[in-house]
């Protein structure tokens, strides 16, 4: 009997299909859309993939992320290995919490009910705190609307006071100009007169 470093024969290949959850790019220049993908880790970014779980749009603010959380579960509890950017998204749905709440109940450290109300507990907390960044959002784009209003609300009121002013000034000297034709009409008689 030979012995294997590792305890493994070499000569012996096993293959591994190694799974990735990642992004497949989609749509035009400059305006991207992204495919939440479940695909080969050796095929193409935008290549052959084996489910569409979601979608990703960072054009928008904040970004917005559909994601079928039930499907990511089931593939991360099979050993499909996210990327950086699809784990941040999955941990922002819950659904990496889910899945190591989900261990803790497999190795029996906790029960099924806790894991769910802990799962759940951290959900409302979420859903609160997403609110609260939209209604920011929201309120920061009024009141930059009302502040711009406001400035064009003084400058059109300023240009409406020079207008004014300029009009005045017109009004003004054509009757002081007026005044001294006046004059010299009423001495122009008089002279006529001696």
């Amino acid at each position: 009997m030979q012995s294997f470093k590792n305890g493994r024969d070499p000569t012996l290949k096993t293959k591994k299909m190694a799974v990735k959850i990642r992004l497949a790019r989609r749509g035009r220049k400059k305006l991207a859309l992204y495919d939440v993908v479940v695909a080969d880790a050796r095929s193409p970014r935008d290549g052959k993939f084996i489910e569409k779980i979601g979608t990703y749009n960072p054009a928008t603010n904040p970004a917005s992320i559909i994601l079928d959380d039930s499907k990511a579960f089931d593939w991360l509890m099979k050993g499909a290995q996210p990327t950086d950017t699809v784990k941040a998204m999955l941990s922002h749905h819950g659904v990496m919490l889910k899945k190591h709440l989900q261990i803790g109940v497999i190795k029996g450290a906790i029960t099924q009910e806790q894991a769910d109300g802990k799962l759940t507990e951290w959900m409302q907390a979420k859903e609160v705190k997403i609110q609260s960044r939209k209604d920011n959002l929201s309120k920061s784009k009024h009141d930059a609307a009302k502040a711009r209003k406001d400035a064009e609300t003084k400058v059109k009121e300023a240009r409406a006071e020079a207008i004014r002013k300029k009009a005045e000034v017109a009004a003004a000297t054509p009757v002081a100009e007026a005044q001294p034709e006046v004059q010299a009409e009423g001495e122009a008689p008089a002279e006529a007169q001696a």
